[in-house]
């Protein structure tokens, strides 16, 4: 059975002005998303800017979230890491903490092998009795698991059940299900490619956007689970030119300026990440606006 099905939300990490996490706001948010239809919460990833936070606060950001959420959706924890080891600690503990499933990163800069990344999952997998979604993102880790490899993985370990599809290559996505026979939890990583992954046998996806707008990427989700392709697809050419703008630059540096425009408060980012451009800031307003969300200019 999988963790979810549906939009998982790719939630940012609220920060105070010193850089410390800011708890109260956190939880304010999980609010927000369970309210608006979210279907899982996505903790300490990419977009939670989980590789600039020390160990002693991912963890606690995660065993925060857990106990807060309090099984009203599942909670997915971001856990990878280049070092195959620390990823096994931080999964180990995550699994203490009580999530229902840990997502699990290529290993970025050190460009494993395939060889490598199937020893690298395995190793993760023998520490941890929760799901492992793998998480293939090639633009950010230099690191790509090809078709063969993830559907290797998920055939020969148990505990690795689906992966995150960020590579925008839609014949990758297509030759992984056929070699799998759909037998994978298949969630887009990108959000302007939800319909598209869907029809290849997608349960979902892990989205940016449902930091500012949950109910889109579920409802796209639910239209197209529920027969109406085509109004599935008419919400998601409306979504792209908002989306479009949400990676003007690196994520997360257009959704926490969204967030902030909305008057959700999230503070500031960590460096190496800056303010977003005033140029994108102008385009992401257009677009915000256009879609119809408030904006606090």
């Amino acid at each position: 059975m999988a963790i979810f099905k549906g939009a998982g939300v790719a939630i940012i990490t609220p920060f105070h002005e010193d850089g410390t996490i800011n708890y109260e706001k956190l939880e304010e948010l999980l609010d927000y998303q369970i309210a608006h239809s979210t279907d899982s919460i996505v903790i300490c990833g990419t977009t939670g800017e989980a590789s600039t936070l020390t160990e002693e606060e991912h963890l606690d950001c995660i065993s925060h979230t857990v106990s807060y959420v309090n099984h009203r959706v599942p909670v997915i924890a971001g856990t990878g890491s280049n070092c195959t080891r620390t990823a096994a600690y931080l999964s180990k503990e995550a699994q203490k903490a009580g999530v229902d499933g840990i997502l699990i990163v290529t290993p970025y800069y050190n460009k494993a092998t395939q060889k490598g990344l199937i020893a690298h999952y395995s190793y993760i997998a023998r520490h941890v009795d929760v799901p492992i979604i793998m998480y293939n993102v090639p633009s950010r880790t230099g690191c790509n698991i090809q078709a063969a490899t993830a559907a290797e993985i998920v055939r020969t370990i148990d505990n690795v059940v689906g992966i995150k599809e960020a590579t925008g290559n839609i014949s990758q996505v297509a030759d992984l299900m056929d070699l799998t026979q759909g037998d994978i939890d298949l969630y887009s990583g990108n959000d302007d490619q939800v319909v598209p992954l869907l029809s290849l046998g997608g349960i979902g996806v892990i989205s940016v956007l449902s930091n500012i707008s949950p109910e889109t990427q579920h409802d796209i989700c639910n239209m197209y689970f529920d027969g109406d392709v085509k109004g599935s697809m008419e919400l998601q050419r409306k979504a792209n030119p908002l989306i479009g703008q949400l990676f003007s630059e690196v994520n997360p540096i257009p959704v926490k300026k969204a967030m902030n425009l909305m008057g959700f408060d999230v503070g500031p980012l960590h460096l190496p990440l800056t303010e977003l451009e005033p140029v994108h800031t102008e385009a992401l307003i257009r677009e915000m606006k256009n879609f119809g969300l408030k904006v606090n200019e």
